[in-house]
């Protein structure tokens, strides 16, 4: 069958995102087809289409979407013609208006979460859950922070922290970023446009440091998070938006308090499918119970990918945006 897609046949800036029509096969045995409703737009995308992530070309972009599935290949017994699903996990992909999809990474959508809420939350909230339920288990006596907190991942775990009970300091880079933030769970919001976020920690924790950092933004705040934490807390560097962090002596983790530092991926806290499934419970739980609220602040067509991409990296939207075929 005929659908159309984004291809990226050479890696580079926006420009390079192509609005193509081009041919699906029927499922193979393990697939199926799904007639995408909304496809969620990540800072992954941009890795992937610049070239700072690898990837075979041509390519189309995207990891993340949800639909009704119109096609079902031999072997599947989970799923059927006209169910609602989603995913976040699995072959590249999702900019298109039709995909083929391993059964395997799918997760059928309860009553109550949109197509639209799926592909806005899915990547997002599966990672704001394994961090601060496995990577570091948020206690209620904790105070944390949380770099980008009125992005795609930090409003939700902002949301979800002050739920667990713990006190959250955000950093964001503008005046209504911080207020979004402060309605999204922070208890103290830094701008780190016109405050050093190391005194303000140090001020608000009376010294003490903090048990973790979260840090999705990298080159420009990685250094002085290892300052706000105290001795033996973990630095979760899990993104790049600022650039890659440069490489250190391991040995700058030891006069700054015996630190621990991980790099942190969904792929390795969902590698079976009831691991997949029992964090995805967790999140449609938060979500339909109304202790996360996520959906997409902004919506781009998916033939405007370009758009969308220099709106994300220019730092113009806060939460969760989608493409919609």
């Amino acid at each position: 069958m005929k659908t159309n897609a984004i291809v990226v046949s050479r890696t580079g800036g926006p420009e390079v995102l192509e609005f193509k029509e081009t041919t699906l096969a029927d499922p193979k045995p393990g697939e199926v087809l799904i007639r995408q409703h909304a496809i969620g737009l990540n800072y992954i995308d941009i890795y992937l289409r610049t070239g700072v992530y690898p990837a075979p070309l041509p390519f189309t972009p995207g990891g993340e979407g949800a639909g009704i599935i119109e096609a079902v290949g031999a072997g599947i017994n989970e799923f059927k013609v006209g169910d609602r699903v989603g995913y976040c996990a699995g072959p590249l992909g999702s900019y298109s208006e039709a995909r083929l999809m391993p059964a395997a990474s799918l997760i059928k959508l309860p009553n109550g979460i949109t197509e639209e809420v799926a592909a806005a939350a899915l990547l997002k909230g599966l990672t704001a859950q394994y961090l601060i339920f496995s990577t570091y288990q948020v206690k209620p006596s904790d105070t944390i922070l949380v770099h980008a907190a009125a992005g795609g991942v930090g409003l939700i775990l902002c949301q979800w922290a002050k739920h667990l009970g713990a006190t959250v300091i955000g950093t964001v880079g503008s005046e209504a970023k911080a207020k979004l933030a402060a309605a999204h769970g922070c208890a103290h919001v830094i701008d780190y446009s016109r405050e050093d976020f190391v005194a303000r920690v140090k001020e608000i924790t009376r010294g003490a440091g903090l048990p973790v950092v979260y840090d999705s933004v990298g080159q420009a705040t990685f250094m002085k998070s290892l300052d706000c934490l105290q001795p033996r807390g973990l630095m979760v560097s899990y993104g790049q938006a600022s650039g890659m962090v440069p490489p250190f002596s391991v040995n700058t983790l030891t006069p700054k308090g015996s630190l621990y530092l991980t790099r942190p991926s969904l792929q390795h806290y969902v590698l079976t499918r009831e691991a997949l499934l029992e964090r995805t419970a967790s999140l449609f739980g938060a979500i339909t119970s109304g202790v996360v609220k996520c959906e997409a602040a902004r919506r781009f067509k998916l033939r405007d990918a370009a758009e969308a991409h220099r709106a994300l990296a220019s730092r113009e939207t806060t939460g969760s945006s989608v493409l919609i075929p």
